[in-house]
């Protein structure tokens, strides 16, 4: 009796060992996402007393998150431009932030991912929660974000303001 009970313990341990293992090999595309979009608004992130170095190879990291041809059309205080066309200007004016604003900390507070069914697109609603050094409070702005599978890849596409009532 004691024999059954042993073997019946240790083949569900052997179950949850093999369903935790799938899981963490083998993500959801919700998970990848979250995971790529928390990871995204560390490289975003940067303090005032990172290096010049730094700036430049930080701005240059966040091309690895978005496709060649993304496109950005967002509301945004104080931006002269409203749309960013290519991975090339996001990076530029990404360079730009560095240097025009001594510290920035992102987050994404609140984030809902979507994946079509044919598991090739998805899009995420997220909340942007930004706070700039010196300033009393934080920048808040609600977004959508479409991505593609590229690969094994999840690359953001597209990224526009969501507009809310006020």
């Amino acid at each position: 009796m004691r024999s059954a009970w042993l073997r019946l313990i240790l083949l569900a341990a052997f179950i949850a060992a093999g369903f935790l293992g799938w899981h963490y090999w083998f993500p959801s595309p919700e998970r990848v996402i979250r995971k790529d979009l928390t990871e995204l608004a560390r490289t975003a992130s940067f303090s005032a007393n990172e290096a010049p170095l730094a700036k430049l190879y930080n701005a240059q990291a966040l091309g690895k998150f978005f496709t060649p041809d993304v496109l950005i059309s967002f509301d945004a205080p104080g931006a002269s431009e409203r749309m960013l066309q290519g991975r090339d200007q996001l990076l530029e004016r990404a360079m730009g932030a560095r240097s025009a604003i001594s510290s920035l900390k992102i987050e994404f507070p609140d984030v809902n991912v979507t994946v079509a069914p044919d598991k090739e697109s998805a899009v995420a609603d997220i909340t942007v929660k930004g706070r700039i050094e010196g300033e009393k409070d934080a920048y808040l702005q609600e977004l959508r974000v479409t991505f593609q599978k590229s690969g094994s890849q999840w690359l953001i596409r597209r990224v526009e303001t969501v507009k809310t009532l006020s």
